[in-house]
This record gives C-alpha cells, sequence and structure tokens, in this order.
C-alpha cells in the first residue's frame, strides 16, 4: 500500500467514525445535556463495560505513544490530537494521528 493510499484510508475511517458519532450520539445528548450521564451511559452492562474500556485504554495508550513519538522521533503536532481522542473518539484521535506520524517520520532507508 502506498501512503497516499494509506493516508486517504486513514481520513475515510476517522470520518466516517466522526460522522456516525454526531449522528448517533450529538442529538441525544443535545436532548439530555448530561455530559456525565452520557459517559456513564457506557457502562450500563458488563458487554458496554468492556467495550467503554477497551476504548478507554486505547486512548491513553494513544496518548502516550504520541508523548513518546513527540520525544523521541520528533513528531510534531500529534499534540492536537489529543483533545480528538476525548470528542470524538479514539478513532478520529488515532487515524489522524497516523496521517501526521507517516507525514513527519521518515520511510526505512530514506
Amino acid at each position: 500500500m502506498n501512503k497516499t493510499t494509506f493516508e486517504i484510508l486513514c481520513l475515510a475511517l476517522g470520518g466516517a467514525f466522526t460522522l456516525a458519532f454526531f449522528v448517533i450520539v450529538v442529538p441525544p445528548l443535545l436532548e439530555s445535556g448530561d455530559i456525565l450521564g452520557a459517559f456513564a451511559a457506557g457502562f450500563v452492562n458488563p458487554y458496554a463495560s468492556g467495550y467503554s474500556l477497551d476504548t478507554i485504554l486505547c486512548g491513553v495508550i494513544l496518548i502516550v505513544w504520541i508523548l513518546y513519538e513527540r520525544s523521541r522521533f520528533g513528531v510534531r503536532h500529534g499534540l492536537w490530537v489529543i483533545p480528538l481522542i476525548v470528542a470524538p473518539g479514539v478513532a478520529t484521535g488515532f487515524a489522524l494521528y497516523l496521517i501526521i506520524r507517516s507525514r513527519t517520520r521518515q520511510p526505512v532507508g530514506g
């Protein structure tokens, strides 16, 4: 896969998640206005709790990765992604970070 295809796929998938998030989550959130209740709704049963915990920990791991690569490899502008990990979510932040990373790091042998 070449770099352009990779970046287009990351952008498309991150964008698709963002669109789904705004269609599914935002209307009931605007109706209720309860941000803490919306967060707690992710833990209503053991299955939802498992998915929510996985997503939260993946977000934390991504933040650690961003901070590590910033100091170790000089990946710039990754910090802009961190707020996106919270909202709309990890999928958007991860997709954008991979694009930023692909434009900052040098390919092997390059």
